[in-house]
């Protein structure tokens, strides 16, 4: 880390929370503290309740216990008040991009605004346009329909979509899930190129190594129900079997002392 914890911002704040699915414990007294500006990858084995982290964060899982708080608010929309909501301050790209097949990519684009303002519709084309612009997709691709793109365009085309409301934080489900190496690399220096121009804070659930690498400055590791938080070398230094393998097995080392 550049700066100490302690003068940084908390933007998302989880205290005690303890998640289940069904009659499985998935998280049991967890703390977290996320801070702006900063990129955190999630990490953990099969079932570890990476994804019901996120979800659990922006407000659509409710937990057994604990709190969360992302500006000091609670996540679940105002019904009576959307146009306050604190969901306004951040935008999801959920793993393949969910993207909404009946819709052309521009129209994806423009949901967020559609929910949360009252924008003209020629002003929200502007924007799609910019957005399209600023994930590196060509300006024709806001005609398509999203049968029409690879997955790596799916994948900018929903993160497009996540900034669409010019947001402060960016939650990441495995973004680059199902890539190409090459396709993979360059989605990399893109988030890290527009978290530094945005200065954005972005939560990042993942699996890829390489990823974590070239983009995360702190790793939150969900393993036997808890979390240990780090850089990537302190992570590394955890006894704990499962982060070992991780880590410093033959493909942890491969990618990360490369």
């Amino acid at each position: 880390m550049t700066m100490a914890t302690a003068d940084r911002e908390v933007v998302i704040k989880v205290r005690g929370l303890v998640n289940r699915l069904g009659g499985n414990l998935i998280h049991d007294d967890i703390d977290l503290d996320v801070y702006r500006g900063e990129v955190l990858g999630v990490v953990g084995g099969s079932g570890s309740g990476k994804s019901v982290l996120l979800r659990t964060i922006v407000g659509l899982n409710r937990p057994r216990a604990g709190t969360v708080e992302v500006f000091g608010e609670d996540p679940v929309p105002h019904r009576e008040r959307p146009e306050n909501s604190v969901q306004m301050r951040w935008g999801v790209l959920f793993q393949e991009g969910a993207l909404f097949s009946s819709q052309t990519v521009a129209e994806n684009i423009q949901v967020p605004l559609r929910e949360y303002t009252n924008m003209s519709q020629a002003l929200m084309n502007e924007i799609a346009a910019m957005k399209l612009s600023m994930v590196g997709l060509p300006a024709d691709a806001a005609r398509k329909f999203p049968s029409e793109l690879s997955g790596g365009m799916k994948k900018r085309a929903g993160l497009a979509r996540a900034l669409a409301a010019d947001p402060e934080i960016v939650f990441l489900d495995e973004p680059t899930a199902g890539l190409d190496p090459i396709s993979a690399s360059q989605f990399d220096a893109l988030l890290r190129d527009l978290q530094k121009s945005l200065n954005l804070t972005v939560f990042m659930v993942t699996h890829d190594l390489d990823t974590l690498r070239a983009t995360a400055d702190r790793i939150a590791v969900l393993v036997n129900r808890k979390i240990k938080i780090g850089t990537i070398d302190e992570i590394r230094r955890d006894p704990d079997p499962w982060i070992q393998e991780y880590f410093s097995g033959t493909r942890g080392r491969a990618a990360l002392d490369s």
